[in-house]
């Protein structure tokens, strides 16, 4: 009979479903352990090794998962004969390298204003307690972070350089911008709960460990209490979407609940169109961690009228004057 499927092609739909089945396990096994750890073995570890803070210890542990990962991936996307661009994942690559440069002296002047801003309170937290106020606290922090970098232009001209990749792979969650000062305002606040720095800033390492695991492509949507709950890979491909129903949706870090909350959750529907409304068509690191920068000096100096300045710094991304 035409059209009918051949036993073996069917019994390699079924090992497929199958092995995207123990994917989808491994994920959620993945999570659970990640969280297990983030509560309870990575604090105690910590404090057994005197000298050394987590978010040191994280990104030692860290590194040789995210090359195993990108190479898992890499695997998966070929035999399943999806393109792959390596001139974009090396400029992703270098990207984070070099926010990893750019961020060893930012770290230790971030910690010492912890520090500062901590020692105005009279209390302070410990044990699992300051853990869990940090994780939820980083997290909440983290959703209006980054709300304000893609609402407010003078911030999106830093996080610009993140949705500037037109791939959505593992190396794409490595393209962070070198401009590494702009999460202070957010996470400083919470010093002022009594949480030790060096708690926030494991906390916030580890939000954005987590947020490795989403940039991918290999993994559908997962269990619906999952998805109700956590940032998985189908919400963020929603947020790196340019489709007009998808801009500016979906900040959530870890948890999406927040964006259930303000009004800011969109489900995956069709396929994302990644990039920007305006590709920069470049793979030059530099130039696109410059290129919103210098065009809003550029409109900074054009505008006739101080309040049109202003616009071009506080107001969204794409805003105009009107005219006279």
């Amino acid at each position: 009979m035409s059209g009918a499927k051949s036993t073996t092609e069917v019994w390699r739909e079924k090992f497929r479903a199958r092995r995207r089945t123990r994917f989808v396990v491994a994920f959620g096994v993945l999570l659970a352990g990640l969280s297990t750890a983030a509560v309870v073995v990575l604090p105690r570890l910590a404090s057994a090794m005197s000298g050394m803070d987590v978010s040191t210890i994280l990104i030692w542990l860290a590194i040789p998962v995210f090359l195993v990962a990108v190479v898992a991936e890499f695997v998966y996307l070929e035999r399943h004969g999806k393109p792959y661009d390596y001139r974009d994942s090396a400029t992703s690559i270098a990207a984070g390298v070099g926010y990893q440069v750019l961020n060893i002296p930012w770290a230790l002047a971030e910690l010492a204003i912890f520090a500062t801003v901590s020692s105005l309170v009279p209390w302070h937290l410990e044990g699992w307690v300051a853990w869990a106020v940090a994780l939820i606290g980083v997290d909440f922090a983290y959703y209006w972070f980054h709300r304000a970098h893609h609402e407010i232009r003078v911030f999106w001209s830093v996080h610009v350089v993140h949705h500037s990749s037109e791939n959505f792979n593992l190396t794409t969650a490595l393209r962070t911008p070198w401009l590494v000062v702009t999460s202070l305002p957010f996470l400083a606040p919470l010093a002022l709960s009594g949480i030790d720095g060096k708690i926030i800033a494991a906390s916030y390492a580890i939000n954005l460990l987590y947020q490795f695991g989403i940039h991918t492509e290999a993994i559908g949507k997962l269990w619906a209490p999952i998805e109700f709950v956590f940032n998985t890979p189908s919400h963020h491909r929603v947020h790196h979407g340019s489709n007009t129903e998808y801009l500016d949706r979906n900040y959530g870090g870890v948890l999406i609940i927040w964006d259930r909350v303000f009004g800011s959750f969109e489900p995956e529907g069709e396929q994302a169109i990644y990039g920007l409304t305006k590709n920069v068509d470049t793979y030059n690191i530099a130039k696109i961690n410059a290129r919103e920068i210098v065009a809003i000096w550029q409109d900074v100096q054009n505008a006739a009228k101080f309040s049109d300045k202003l616009g071009f710094l506080f107001r969204g991304p794409g805003w105009q004057p009107q005219p006279t």
